[in-house]
């Protein structure tokens, strides 16, 4: 008796591990899927924002490519000049959020004599207004291209413009009528201060043209915004 009972209890446990483990891996095929699911969602959207805006983006890459190329022609393999600084970027929008992210600027003697500076940005209210509390969690990614007026002074007056990507997570699902993904395309006016160590610091102030209203374009992609970059010389070559 004592055997039968404990041979039914191991194929019980048996059974049940069984059943459990066929439910743990339905519950990862479905995480998988919605995943992925997303996943092509948010480039679909990405690529379909791109799309709209597609003469401005392949102008900006051509303009970008010809000056890249105009600097490695006119020298050799073995020397590219070049100063390649990283920081951060602290950027305010007026009226709305602090977003706060990284920054990389690149520039050359050998393109525009290191009058034109090209970058990128990520910039977010993750890192911002949106810490610990309940502001809207949005993301922007951004590429550009500047020239710098004085370049060989400490003081440098720049324009810069930019082109790039905009998203806002509303998190919450009664909010997915509303838009929340835009193209950037801005210009900004500013000075930057390179100090004698290496370190550059910059302010400038920006306009988005692109900007929303809530039912065309994002509500919280404000027109007008400031920021300060800090870049240290990661990398310098003469």
């Amino acid at each position: 008796m004592l055997h039968a009972n404990t041979r039914l209890l191991r194929l019980t446990l048996k059974k049940g591990k069984n059943i459990f483990k066929e439910r743990d891996t339905a519950m990862r095929k479905h995480y998988r899927k919605a995943m992925i699911t997303i996943l092509f969602e948010n480039l679909s959207r990405i690529i379909n924002i791109f799309e709209m805006n597609k003469k401005i983006v392949l102008c900006f890459l051509f303009i970008s490519s010809v000056l890249c190329l105009q600097g490695l022609s006119s020298g050799t393999n073995k020397s590219w000049p070049g100063e390649l600084k990283g920081g951060i970027r602290i950027q305010k929008t007026q009226k709305l959020y602090w977003e706060n992210g990284f920054d990389l600027d690149f520039a050359s003697p050998k393109i525009a004599d290191s009058r034109i500076h090209f970058g990128m940005s990520y910039v977010t209210t993750r890192l911002g207004s949106a810490m610990g509390s309940n502001a809207i969690k949005q993301d922007n990614y951004l590429m550009s291209a500047g020239y710098h007026f004085r370049h060989q002074k400490q003081f440098q007056p720049f324009t810069r413009l930019n082109i790039g990507y905009f998203h806002a997570d509303y998190e919450e699902a009664i909010f997915d009528v509303l838009p929340n993904n835009a193209f950037l395309f801005s210009i900004e006016l500013g000075l930057s201060y390179e100090f004698k160590i290496p370190l550059t610091v910059s302010l400038s102030a920006g306009y988005n043209f692109n900007h929303g209203t809530g039912s065309a374009g994002p509500g919280t992609l404000y027109p007008v915004f400031y920021q300060m970059s800090v870049n240290y010389t990661i990398l310098k070559k003469k």
